[in-house]
């Protein structure tokens, strides 16, 4: 009995740390009222000179707007000016031809050297792509930036350089199952760098996720959870932000869509809706501050497919499922 009371009173420093941590970083919020109607502010942006279907995601490198047109059967990837939105080019062959994208997926943006990476899960490669070659060049070849592999490879990523990209790992257990995880990854040598971080709770991730490498931090959204995590980029937790609707078990209920930082403020798509039915596609945006506060909801009012923010006009663009294709949200004074 002695010896059970003095491992207690050795212990419980440890256990009153373990508390304390707890309690800084797991954040509980109950409600999310603040809800700011945006709906009229929506700006419809008019697709008139190239037909794109309804799988498409909005990219931005420098002054342009590139949309992933995912099921087209022609030119995958089509170009426009961000400011105007006129229509410049296209480019990106589907096809199994030599330089040909046969199953595209992310599309990576090198500011730095005007390129754009274009990932083909259907022969495990990434092709680069000048942009102000693609401009000038309708029949501009692209080149192989680097080689994927069915082990691991990226889904989405923020590329940083050739050695560090922030990327989300996809590591299939089975021919229809896998694992999600965010990691570092070298796309020079193809090596990739799990970050430690994972809830404990949960045994399937599925999550969208965001990095600020300025601010030092990256987001993960959880879809099948009402769960928002920042970590710091040397992969340690800092904040679990638990919704209204928090359960560590999986639900048909769909959560968080695409997340962006926006300056100093964490902007996430998030729906509420049966998973099973068309109210999964997210129709608000949450405003977080970088350390969780919520802080209001826009509610857009359209079902948001995927969306980008473009930091020199500060505005959100997004590509819907409904009654318009395209649109964007200034955001002064609204965030």
């Amino acid at each position: 009995m002695k010896y059970i009371k003095k491992l207690m009173f050795l212990l419980l420093p440890c256990v009153i740390e373990s508390c304390i941590s707890n309690s800084d970083t797991e954040i509980y919020q109950k409600k999310r009222d603040n809800i700011v109607d945006v709906h009229a502010l929506i700006k419809e942006i008019p697709i008139n000179d190239v037909l794109i279907g309804s799988i498409a995601r909005p990219f931005l490198l420098g002054d342009y707007l590139l949309i992933g047109d995912y099921k087209s059967s022609d030119k995958l990837i089509h170009i426009f000016d961000k400011n105007n939105f006129d229509y410049l080019v296209s480019t990106a062959d589907v096809g199994q031809g030599p330089n040909e994208i046969t199953v595209m997926g992310h599309i990576g943006i090198n500011e730095g050297k005007h390129c754009f990476y274009v990932s083909d899960h259907g022969k495990q490669r990434i092709y680069s792509y000048n942009i102000d070659s693609v401009l000038v060049d309708s029949d501009y070849t692209p080149t192989v930036k680097a080689e994927m592999n069915m082990i691991r490879f990226p889904d989405r990523y923020q590329y940083i350089n050739d050695t560090l990209s922030f990327a989300l790992m996809i590591e299939p257990t089975s021919a229809s199952t896998f694992n999600q995880s965010v990691a570092k990854w070298n796309i020079q040598l193809g090596e990739f760098k799990t970050m430690k971080y994972r809830h404990p709770d949960i045994t399937k991730k599925r999550i969208s996720f965001a990095v600020s490498p300025e601010n030092g931090i990256y987001v993960e959204c959880y879809a099948n959870h009402d769960l928002l995590s920042i970590c710091k980029v040397d992969g340690n937790l800092k904040y679990n932000i638990y919704g209204p609707d928090w359960d560590k078990e999986s639900t048909k209920i769909h959560h968080y869509g695409n997340v962006v930082f926006c300056n100093d403020k964490i902007i996430a798509s998030y729906s509420g809706g049966d998973s099973r039915t068309n109210a999964y596609r997210p129709t608000r945006f949450l405003v977080f501050s970088l350390d969780g506060d919520y802080l209001k909801t826009l509610d857009v009012g359209f079902r948001i497919v995927d969306f980008c923010y473009d930091n020199n006009n500060n505005r959100i663009i997004m590509n819907f499922n409904d009654e318009i294709q395209f649109g964007y949200l200034d955001l002064n004074g609204i965030v």
